[in-house]
């Protein structure tokens, strides 16, 4: 049983977050069950027995305290959940700032280069990420900006299939942009 405990204790030392069985120093330590009920306060050597005894680690929780507080648990299972809640919240922090990506037109596009850019935008669109549609308004084109505004609503219709408007045409000085997502059916 001695070999097996220490076996746990080496591998819980290739990741050095909390101190395990015989790591921790103090004299006296307050004890936590396995289910959460308080032991009391119990010195070292009581604690490592019950924690032995009940076939998991005793580990070191909050060692600031006043006596310091130890966890009867199984270490590797707790660190391997840690494990997967951090991957867990990395994959929800990813799928939050989803990327954007801007497709520029212009009001003379011609009708292959509008194709092009709704087939690459409908890739984008597919992978789940947003779209960002713009036009620059150069020198007379200023004065028909519902032409530009056309152009982008036949770009939003042409993916229709895949997307819908999260921001309708907005003009912004020599630009109009929209703003399209991924449609939510699948």
């Amino acid at each position: 049983m001695y070999s097996l405990f220490m076996w746990r204790c080496t591998i819980a030392n290739k990741e050095r977050d909390l101190f395990i069985n015989e790591q921790i120093r103090a004299k006296e330590v307050m004890v936590i069950g396995p289910r959460g009920e308080q032991l009391g306060t119990k010195p070292i050597k009581d604690a490592l027995t019950l924690a032995s005894y009940a076939g998991f680690d005793l580990v070191l929780i909050n060692q600031n305290s006043n006596p310091p507080v130890c966890k009867i648990m199984d270490y590797n299972k707790f660190k391997y959940e840690n494990k997967k809640k951090a991957k867990e919240n990395i994959k929800k922090q990813r799928e939050s700032n989803l990327e954007m990506k801007e497709y520029r037109l212009s009001v003379t596009i011609d009708v292959h280069d509008f194709d092009t850019r709704v087939r690459n935008a409908k890739n984008y669109l597919e992978k789940g990420h947003k779209i960002k549609a713009s036009i620059r308004f150069k020198g007379r084109e200023m004065a028909h900006p519902e032409l530009g505004r056309d152009v982008l609503l036949r770009f939003a219709e042409a993916l229709g299939s895949v997307s819908s408007i999260e921001q309708k045409p907005v003009i912004d000085g020599r630009f109009i942009f929209m703003i399209l997502t991924p449609s939510k059916e699948k």
